[in-house]
C-alpha cells in the first residue's frame, strides 16, 4: 500500500507499510537544501491513538517554531499492528536501510512506553552516537534502568487512582468501575500496574476489565451496566479478537450505546465523549518534549537535562455530558474547569446585549417621563375640572344675583294666586257654598303649589355647587330651562325670544345644570347687548341644528355686534365690553364647552348683531336608548 504524506520542510514523501512498519517520512534528500536536522520518531502504535496522534502533530508544530534550522521528520511505528506484529529484526534492519544512504539521525524520540523498551534495546546497534530522549511515556517505563549518558526523558507520571477519587466525588452513589483497554502492550502494561494502586477501592468500588472482549462485545456489555456504574477509558489499539480500532470510533460508539457515563484520563479525551476528570495535558507533554528536542539538537548533553515528570493538570469537565448524566456543578472538585458550555446569550451577543440594555435603559426612562408626564396631566386635569367646577358655581351665583328680582317676581306670582284662592275658599264657606267650588280652588291652589316647587327647584339646582357629570339629556329640554329661567327678566326688558328647534331629536352627553348655564350666559349677554335698542327691534332668537355628528345651538341677537378692539380674545378671562362686567362668563362658557369636546364660535351678523354657536358632539337614538355614551 502506498501513501502520500507531508515531512521535513514541506516536501511530500512516499510512505510504505511494510510488516506492520508505518514510515511517515524518508531521510532528507541531498541536492542544494540548507542544511537540516534529521529527528527519528519511533511511535509505539499506528495512528488512531488519539493521545500519541495528539501529541505527535502537536511535538511537529512546537519543535518546528523552537528549531533554529529546518527539522526533517522520519517517523516509524515500531509497535505491533494487529494479529502478527512485524519481526523487531525486520523493523531494525528496515530503519537502518532507511538512513543507509543519507545523514543519520540528530535525535530519536521515542513516543510512549513499548517505543522506549525497543529503542533503548537497539539504540547502541542502529545509532549508538545519536541522543535517545523518551518522550510521552509513563515513569514506571524507566523503573528497570537509570537513564543511559546518552538518553533523556520527558515522562509523565499519570494519576489514575485520583480519577477514580474524581468519580465518586462526581458520583458517589457509584458501586462499580469498567475499564476498556485494549489488548496489546499498553493495556497489559497499565492492567499489572494499576492493580495495586486500586486495591484502596475495595471496600467501595469493584473493577471489571474490559479486554477480554471484541468491540462489538464490550459495546453490548456496557449497553446494559448495572446502576451506579461507570466506564474507565485507558485506551484501545486492539480488541480480543485482534482488531485495531481508532479511539474516536470507540469513544462514539461508547458515548452511543453506554448506559453509564464514561471517563478519560487524558486531556484528548475530552469532547470525545468522556466527561472529564483530572487529566493529563497533552499539549503541555508536547510543548515541554519540544522545548528538550531543542536542547538535545543544539549539542546539549542529554545527561544535563533533568525534567521532573509531568503530573496531570487541574479536573477539567465537559458541560455537555454534566447535562446528560444530570451531574450538578456543585459536586466537581475543587478548582474545577468546565468545557463546551452552550454558549450563553451574554457570551454569544455580548455587545448586542449591552446595546439592547442601553436602548431599554433609555426607553424606561421615557416611560417613565411619560408615565410622570401622564400623571401631572391627569393632576392637572382634575385640577382643572375642580376649578371648573368652582368659576361655574361663582359665575352661576353671580347670574342668579343678577336675576333676584326675577326669581322674586316668578315666585311672587303664583304665591299671590295662592293668597288669592285662599281667601276666596274662605269667603265661600262662610257663605255656605257647594263643595264642587271648594274642589276647584283647591285644585288651583295645588298647581300654583307645583308651579312655587318648580320654580325653587330650578334655582336651588342653578345655585348648587356641582361637579362634571355626563349622562344623555334632551338638548332642547335644556333650552327651555333655560328661557324659563330668564322669562321674567326678557319681559321686564321689553325683549321678544324667538324660538327654532330641529324636528330631529337633540340627545346628547353632557351635563345639564352645566349646559343650562352656558344657555343662560349666552342669552344674557344677548340681552344686554340689545338693552340700548328700540323696543321693536329688541329681538333673541335661539336655533338648533341636528347634523349626522354633532348638534349646533346657536344666538342671535340684533345688537350693536361685537367691537373690533376684542377680535380674537373674546374668550380671554377680564376681557368684557360692559361697562360692570367681571370678563368671566364667556371664559367659563367655553370652558364647559371644552370639557363637553365641543367648540363656541362668534361671529357679527350682515346686519347688525351677532351670534353665538355652541357645537356639541352628538348621541345617536339607538345609544341615548341603551343608555351608553357617545364617541365623541
Amino acid at each position: 500500500m502506498r501513501f502520500l504524506c507531508s515531512i521535513g520542510a514541506g516536501r511530500r514523501f512516499p510512505c510504505v507499510v511494510l510488516s506492520g512498519v508505518l514510515v511517515l517520512g524518508a531521510a532528507a534528500n541531498g541536492g542544494a537544501q540548507p542544511v537540516q536536522k534529521q529527528v527519528l520518531v519511533l511511535q509505539s502504535v499506528d495512528r488512531g491513538n488519539l493521545v500519541v496522534d495528539r501529541f505527535t502533530t502537536d511535538f511537529h508544530v512546537e519543535l518546528d517554531e523552537r528549531a533554529d534550522q529546518p527539522v526533517n521528520f522520519v517517523q516509524i511505528v515500531v509497535g505491533p499492528i494487529g494479529p502478527v506484529g512485524a519481526p523487531e529484526r525486520a523493523i531494525v534492519d528496515f530503519i537502518g536501510s532507511t538512513f543507509a544512504d543519507g545523514p543519520k539521525p540528530d535525535l530519536i524520540v521515542t513516543v510512549s512506553g513499548p517505543a522506549s523498551i525497543f529503542a533503548r534495546k537497539y539504540h547502541k546497534q542502529l545509532f549508538p552516537d545519536t541522543p535517545l530522549l523518551f518522550a510521552a511515556l509513563d515513569e514506571r517505563y524507566l523503573r528497570a534502568a537509570p537513564l543511559g549518558e546518552k538518553e533523556a526523558a520527558v515522562a509523565v507520571s499519570n494519576d489514575f487512582p485520583r480519577l477514580i477519587d474524581d468519580i465518586l466525588q462526581v458520583l458517589p452513589q457509584t458501586r462499580q468501575v469498567f475499564v476498556v483497554a485494549g489488548t496489546g502492550q499498553i493495556g497489559t502494561f497499565w492492567r499489572r500496574e494499576l492493580e495495586q494502586p486500586f486495591s484502596r477501592f475495595r471496600d467501595r468500588l469493584t473493577f471489571e476489565w474490559l479486554d477480554q472482549l471484541s468491540l462489538s462485545e464490550m459495546l453490548r456489555h456496557c449497553a446494559s451496566l448495572p446502576d451506579h456504574s461507570a466506564i474507565f477509558y485507558l485506551n484501545f489499539g486492539t480488541d480480543a479478537a485482534g482488531a485495531a480500532y481508532a479511539d474516536e470510533r470507540v469513544l462514539a460508539e461508547l458515548h452511543a450505546t453506554a448506559n453509564a457515563p464514561v471517563f478519560g484520563s487524558q486531556s484528548v479525551h475530552l469532547g470525545a465523549g468522556a466527561v472529564g476528570g483530572t487529566m493529563m495535558p497533552v499539549d503541555t507533554l508536547a510543548h515541554n518534549t519540544a522545548e528538550v528536542a531543542v536542547r538535545l539538537l543544539n549539542g546539549a548533553p542529554p545527561a544535563s537535562i533533568n525534567v521532573s515528570p509531568q503530573r496531570p493538570d487541574q479536573p477539567i469537565f465537559d458541560w455537555r455530558e454534566l447535562e446528560r448524566w444530570s451531574i450538578p456543578e456543585s459536586r466537581l472538585p475543587p478548582g474545577s474547569v468546565v468545557r463546551y458550555r452552550a454558549p450563553s446569550l451574554w457570551r454569544a451577543y455580548r455587545g448586542t446585549v449591552l446595546s439592547a440594555v442601553g436602548v431599554l435603559a433609555v426607553q424606561s426612562l421615557l416611560i417613565a417621563g411619560l408615565l410622570y408626564q401622564r400623571r401631572a396631566r391627569r393632576k392637572a386635569e382634575s385640577e382643572s375640572r375642580t376649578n371648573l367646577a368652582l368659576a361655574a358655581d361663582a359665575s352661576r351665583r353671580l347670574t342668579m344675583s343678577a336675576l333676584t328680582s326675577s326669581i322674586a317676581h316668578e315666585l311672587g306670582q303664583p304665591l299671590s294666586s295662592m293668597i288669592h284662592n285662599a281667601q276666596a275658599g274662605r269667603m265661600m264657606i262662610t257663605a255656605g257654598l257647594t263643595p264642587d267650588t271648594m274642589g276647584e280652588i283647591l285644585a288651583d291652589i295645588e298647581a300654583e303649589g307645583v308651579q312655587a316647587t318648580q320654580i325653587v327647584d330650578r334655582h336651588r339646582t342653578m345655585l348648587r355647587g356641582h361637579q362634571l357629570d355626563r349622562t344623555p339629556i334632551d338638548l332642547h329640554a335644556v333650552i327651555d330651562d333655560s328661557l324659563a329661567l330668564l322669562a321674567h327678566e326678557m319681559r321686564a326688558r321689553q325683549i321678544e325670544a324667538t324660538v327654532n328647534l330641529s324636528s330631529h331629536p337633540c340627545i346628547i352627553n353632557g351635563d345639564k345644570v352645566l349646559l343650562q348655564q352656558v344657555l343662560v350666559n349666552l342669552v344674557m349677554n344677548a340681552m344686554d347687548a340689545v338693552t340700548e335698542t328700540p323696543p321693536a327691534r329688541r329681538r333673541i332668537t335661539i336655533s338648533t341644528e341636528v347634523k349626522a355628528a354633532d348638534v349646533e345651538v346657536s344666538v342671535r341677537d340684533a345688537g350693536t355686534g361685537l367691537p373690533p378692539q376684542i377680535n380674537g380674545t373674546l374668550f380671554t378671562p377680564f376681557v368684557t365690553t360692559k361697562a360692570h362686567g367681571l370678563g368671566i362668563g364667556l371664559t367659563i362658557t367655553q370652558t364647559i364647552v371644552d370639557a363637553h369636546c365641543g367648540t363656541i364660535e362668534a361671529r357679527n351678523n350682515p346686519e347688525s348683531g351677532a351670534t353665538f354657536t355652541v357645537t356639541l358632539p352628538r348621541t345617536t337614538t339607538q345609544e341615548h336608548e341603551s343608555g351608553s355614551p357617545s364617541a365623541a
